[in-house]
């Protein structure tokens, strides 16, 4: 999954992480379809894992505080999300330090990642950019 333009909320911050994320998540599915072998995949899942477990927590800060200045009044079930997918991010990974490296673990964990991305940046998060636009709220201020 690429980055599109269309994606943009207009915050300059929250659209970078938005980019960073994708293009982790990309790179992450690309590895695991990737033909080596799946102990040669380690590395990028151990990475993966651990960025996913901090960045999504700095980007959920970051994006609530916006939400908060500019008054969206969908803040209390965008957050409910936010929390969500940073449980299962943590749930994946509790069960990673268990169980090890576990290919049917972690296809599921990179499909739903990739799922999540994408109806969130595209449906989720636009409405906050559709909220900012109605109440004429500039993204950068």
């Amino acid at each position: 999954m690429i980055w599109k333009e269309k994606y943009k909320v207009g915050v300059e911050l929250i659209d970078q992480q938005h980019e960073e994320l994708f293009k982790r998540v990309t790179e992450f599915v690309e590895t695991l379809r990737s033909p080596v072998e799946w102990n040669e995949k380690v590395d990028q899942v151990n990475q993966t894992l651990e960025f996913m477990k901090n960045y999504v927590v700095t980007h959920f800060r970051d994006e609530e505080a916006y939400q908060k200045k500019i008054g969206y009044e969908e803040l209390e079930n965008h957050t409910k999300i936010h929390n969500d997918m940073v449980q299962y991010v943590s749930d994946v990974a509790e069960e990673y330090a268990v169980k090890g490296f576990d290919e049917q673990l972690m296809q599921q964990f990179a499909g739903k990642l990739l799922a999540w991305l994408i109806n969130h940046v595209t449906v989720e998060d636009q409405k906050i950019a559709d909220y900012a636009e109605k109440r004429q709220v500039k993204g950068n201020e």
